[in-house]
């Protein structure tokens, strides 16, 4: 017997697209006259990104330059916590870490399962860890739950993978 189609609903980034977009921000800032000779800085950890700068408003030109090069590649900035504290570091720079997402939290998992469940299609939304698990017998009722999905304005990053039609 066929199992019905399913898909996963995830907050997962793609690795490769943030290495270049970071990669492209750091050309950038390397190449423009603003930051000519100014001690600027974006590095990639496994939760979080660490961007450094000699003050508070070259930092913010450095987020602006990374947050364009990632728009520009499909990466969602919810993904991101830019609204973390900015502190000293050495050599008289400033710091600042932003966490990346990874996975969903039992709150977002929550406000996708209701959002889904108000949706009152024939589908089953399973929270599965950090990830929920969709599934119809209509593969247009997933493609309704994932229209819904896209238009929530939720305040973090939600993507779709292990289609099962």
């Amino acid at each position: 017997m066929a199992q019905d189609p399913s898909f996963d609903i995830v907050s997962k980034l793609d690795r490769p697209e943030l290495q270049n977009a970071v990669s492209q921000a750091m050309n950038e800032i390397q190449t423009r006259f603003d930051f000519k000779g100014s001690n600027s800085e974006i590095k990639i950890t496994d939760d979080q990104l660490v961007l450094t700068s000699e003050n508070e408003i070259k930092l913010k030109q450095v987020i602006d330059v990374l947050t364009t090069k990632m728009a520009k590649r499909g990466i969602s900035l919810k993904a991101f916590d830019f609204d973390s504290k900015v502190e000293p570091a050495t050599g008289q720079t400033v710091r600042m870490k932003v966490k990346i997402q990874n996975g969903l939290d039992k709150e977002q998992t929550k406000q996708i399962t209701t959002l889904i469940k108000d949706q009152k299609l024939k589908v089953q939304a399973t929270i599965q860890g950090d990830s929920v698990r969709v599934v119809g017998k209509k593969k247009d009722d997933l493609q309704e739950v994932m229209a819904a999905i896209r238009n929530a304005n939720f305040n973090f990053d939600a993507n779709f993978t292990n289609f099962k039609g």
